[in-house]
């Protein structure tokens, strides 16, 4: 069982080795899963008792290493806080989670195994795994990080075709071509003839190779239609700890205000600021009166077509509990929501704001709210939060004064493709990601965060303008490819003439199909399993009452 274990923990290495940042080693992701494959069929074709469990344990061993070392940044901003126990306990949703639900898919695997043909086995497989990513996007513990088809944003020249079929066409190709080239592998060991054996071989390079050659013509044949707009993104570069503190909102601003006029010109459509860049809590219905959205507007005076789209700490008051998320204050006597929210300023009165719909887990929501409203306590050493933020269900577009839709996106919900998908099928032309990946320090939280806004721009073939405080902003083209990027932890700020694109591609129009085709091929084999279990049980009762 040890050398099951070895091979398991060789498949965690591996997939580590393929993910972002490290370059030029995505491809590994089409073979990474071999060895854990090649431990469970040790596994089941032995004489060990208790098969299924030692299945579980080497897949979740394998998992639970592979996300540890990819996400233990996550443990950086937990730390800084609350207590470490807390910080430990938290960071269960982001390690064990995940691993503990593509645990249960090979899990599962194994007990199709056991009642159909490996064929269909393997089909299963593919369903359950696409069933758990799709879950672990839709459910309140959702933290879809670690889906197989985002390890391809390093290398974004290999899959263009996402514009067709999302990040799960991505999560497919990996796990078809495990597959493959482990029945290859089995082939080659074992007497099966020559020609099973070249047949399985060619079918694996196929695989393999083709996705590649018809991303690299895409690639090389995608043309931008020309429709400028200039954009300036700023990197303020403030201590995410300090920015609620000790520096004052007024100060804040006027750096913003100082990066965004020394490379704005008179042209410019869209000033970007990060998430919570106007860190004041601001009620939203007496913004006009507030001294910092004067100081915007006086700033934005000098440029005709000026737009700020910016993150805001916003609050609004209600009379009674209109919202799950309000909270009630009991000093004043009324209810109110706080907003992690975005915020479109122009040259009039006019104002525009979007909340932020995708909250983090255990930091923003409680989960499960509804039925662990208990555990709100244990959340008020997040930021001082008791409760969740309030959030709309559903994106909205921002629009500039001269008609441009831009979709404002805040740090976390980049990684939702068929959300940002939703803001483009609205009128969005332009991706605006605003973020504050400070909280996590210099790790590869911050460069894994970039890499998968390049998966944005492929689905959608958009622009993205990503203005993030601490780092990295960037400008990223509608291939994917990042024509510019500042550093870590430099203030600075980056303009572009980008081209908006009103084309809605496949994926755009038709979201995650393939999740819901895998979802519901999970729901019918899951259901196949059930059935097998319930007839063998009712067999065994029969059987033994024959006996007596």
């Amino acid at each position: 069982m040890k050398q099951n274990y070895l091979l398991a923990l060789c498949s965690a290495f591996l997939l580590w080795l393929a993910w972002p940042p490290i370059p030029f080693t995505a491809l590994i992701l089409l073979v990474g899963m071999v060895p854990v494959l090649l431990a469970i069929e040790n596994i089941i074709t032995s004489d060990y008792k208790n098969k299924g469990r030692l299945v579980f344990r080497a897949s979740f061993l394998c998992f639970v290493v592979w996300n540890t070392a990819c996400i233990y940044w996550v443990i950086n901003s937990l730390t800084a806080v609350m207590p470490t126990l807390m910080a430990a306990f938290v960071s269960i949703i982001p390690f064990g989670l995940g691993s503990l639900l593509m645990a249960i898919a090979f899990w599962l695997y194994y007990r199709l195994r056991l009642i159909t043909t490996k064929t269909l086995s393997y089909a299963g497989l593919i369903c359950f795994w696409i069933a758990y990513e799709y879950l672990h996007q839709t459910w309140d513990l959702a933290f879809p990080w670690m889906n197989l088809g985002n390890g391809f944003a390093q290398s974004h020249y290999l899959i263009q075709w996402y514009e067709y079929t999302g990040v799960y066409g991505g999560t497919f190709w990996v796990l078809m071509s495990n597959i493959l080239v482990f029945e290859t592998y089995l082939a080659f060991k074992s007497n099966d003839s020559q020609k099973r054996r070249y047949t399985l071989a060619g079918r694996s390079v196929v695989h393999a190779v083709l996705p590649i050659i018809v991303s690299v013509i895409i690639y090389f044949n995608y043309t931008e239609a020309s429709n400028p707009a200039n954009v300036v993104v700023v990197q303020p570069n403030i201590d995410p700890y300090e920015k609620f503190g000790s520096l004052p909102t007024s100060a804040q601003i006027e750096r913003l205000v100082h990066l965004s006029d020394s490379i704005g010109q008179t042209n410019t459509e869209f000033f970007i600021w990060p998430e919570t860049a106007i860190s004041q809590d601001t009620e939203e219905k007496n913004i006009r009166l507030e001294p910092n959205f004067v100081a915007v507007q006086n700033f934005l005076s000098k440029y005709k077509n000026g737009n700020l789209i910016s993150g805001i700490e916003s609050f609004t008051l209600y009379d009674n509990e209109k919202t799950k998320t309000a909270r009630f204050d009991e000093q004043n006597r009324h209810f109110f929501d706080v907003f992690n929210a975005a915020i479109l300023i122009e040259n009039s009165a006019k104002v525009q704001f979007y909340h932020k719909s995708k909250l983090v887990p255990g930091v923003e929501q409680v989960p499960f709210a509804d039925y662990l409203g208990f555990i709100k306590p244990w959340f008020a050493a997040f930021g001082g939060s008791s409760g969740s933020y309030g959030k709309q269900d559903e994106p909205s577009v921002f629009y500039s004064q001269s008609g441009i839709g831009v979709a404002p996106v805040i740090c976390y919900e980049s990684i939702w493709g068929e959300y940002v998908g939703d803001y483009v099928k609205k009128g969005a032309q332009f991706i605006a990601i605003i973020t504050n990946d400070g909280w996590w320090g210099n790790t590869s939280g911050k460069d894994q965060h970039l890499q998968y806004a390049k998966l944005r721009a492929i689905e959608t073939r958009r622009w993205v303008a990503r203005s993030a405080n601490t780092g990295i902003s960037a400008f990223i083209n509608q291939r994917g490819d990042i024509t510019q990027q500042t550093e870590w932890w430099v203030p600075t700020a980056l303009k572009a003439d980008i081209n908006l694109n009103e084309v809605l591609t496949f994926y755009v129009k038709h979201g995650d199909y393939l999740a819901l085709a895998g979802s519901t091929g999970s729901g019918i084999f899951g259901i196949w399993l059930l059935s097998a279990a319930f007839f063998r049980k009712k067999n065994i009762v029969v059987a033994r009452n024959g006996k007596n």
